[in-house]
């Protein structure tokens, strides 16, 4: 299952799993109550929706993630361009900088981003 958008909640929730994996889940659920003043029930609860949604896996008591935070992100980036820009990175970026003056340093690793993954 592709892992979709996340509320607030999971995000924290991942983002405690995601910085102390792999983590025993009896480990986590003191985490989560200590963090986040949750009890045993929600953070299974929040577990099992997580795993559901392919980001987390819970095997022998024991959880860790099945995508890293980076891919997480990097996914829901290409969503967000490709549902609120048709894709168009071009379209995005000229969004993102309207209005905005950008650093010589900034163009200069755009422009070595783009020729590492232009096509050829």
């Amino acid at each position: 299952m592709e892992a979709s958008k996340l509320t607030e909640a999971e995000k924290k929730f991942a983002d405690l799993i995601w910085q102390n994996e792999p983590i025993s889940s009896g480990d986590l659920v003191k985490l989560c109550a200590k963090e986040m003043n949750w009890k045993k029930s929600t953070t299974y609860t929040m577990l099992k929706k997580l795993c559901k949604k392919g980001i987390f896996k819970n095997e022998n008591a024991v959880v860790s993630s099945l995508i890293t935070k980076d891919e997480y992100y990097s996914r829901q980036s290409i969503r967000f361009v490709e549902d609120t820009f048709g894709g168009s990175l071009p379209k995005f970026l000229t969004a993102f900088i309207s209005g905005r003056r950008i650093s010589r340093q900034q163009a200069e690793e755009l422009k070595r981003l783009i020729d590492e993954h232009k096509e050829e």
